[in-house]
């Protein structure tokens, strides 16, 4: 970002976003993919899903939206959560006959691969649009990334890391794996629903607290406090349903 601003070519701002929208994703997933040891899943296969999950993501639920969402309400985000949540999983699908990957732990790790996926396009998406209605505004494309990078390992890649792993898990569509989506969709909803909330300020020594943001050390950086606590809970939900299917499987 200081190179892009220092030398003033704007030919640097697509690599800028690129990278900006790519870096934590793409971390997030190897994090995982050492912490969960999972190395019979080929790094070329993780990297296909992530990609389909993203591209095959972005454009279906495009396509899904503008059927589903009526509004910008808590209805409108509904469809939203809807169309995103039914078109992230279509980075897996590729996976779904392959009899190497069955085991819920790899479900969870797909899953989270093609949230990651679609988190980093949609988010060169919002670089892109925020630089340009921003008017070249650089500080506001350094917050846009580096929030969204920040909380798309407890958005996206948790909401469909839920769906997917539970399907993995069950093998067929139940009442399971809807629970599953509907938390999703649900979570979603309220993720995107509360972001558009008046701030409400409170001061605290060391600490700006509002209800919508939190500013921490980093004056670019602007986390909303009801996301976060719904990130958390996601996390705790996909952390809750991992270790059930470990149990189960265990059990088996």
């Amino acid at each position: 970002m200081k190179l892009l601003a220092s030398s003033g070519n704007p030919n640097f701002a697509p690599t800028v976003i690129l990278l900006g929208a790519f870096v934590v994703p793409v971390t997030y997933v190897i994090y995982l993919y050492e912490v969960d040891a999972l190395h019979d899943v080929p790094v070329l296969t993780l990297a296909l899903t992530f990609f389909y999950g993203g591209v095959l993501g972005i454009i279906a639920a495009q396509l899904l939206e503008q059927r589903l969402v009526l509004n910008s309400g808590l209805i409108g985000m509904l469809g939203v959560g809807i169309s995103e949540e039914i078109a992230k999983p279509l980075g897996v699908l590729w996976l779904a006959r392959r009899r190497d990957f069955i085991s819920a732990r790899h479900g969870f790790l797909v899953g989270a691969a093609a949230g990651m996926g679609f988190a980093a396009f949609e988010t060169m998406g919002y670089g892109f649009t925020f630089l340009i209605a921003s008017r070249g505004n650089l500080g506001v494309l350094d917050e846009v990334l580096l929030t969204r990078g920040l909380l798309s390992p407890m958005a996206h890649a948790a909401w469909t890391a839920l769906v997917v792993g539970v399907l993995w898990r069950e093998r067929r569509v139940n009442r399971a794996v809807l629970g599953a989506f509907a938390t999703a969709v649900i979570l979603h909803a309220l993720w995107d629903w509360t972001a558009g909330l008046l701030p409400i300020s409170v001061q605290l020594p060391g600490l700006e607290l509002r209800w919508r943001f939190v500013d921490l050390a980093f004056p670019a950086l602007s986390l909303p406090v009801p996301g976060l606590v719904i990130g958390l809970f996601g996390l705790w939900v996909v952390r809750r349903a991992s270790r059930a299917s470990t149990t189960v499987a265990s059990i088996g």
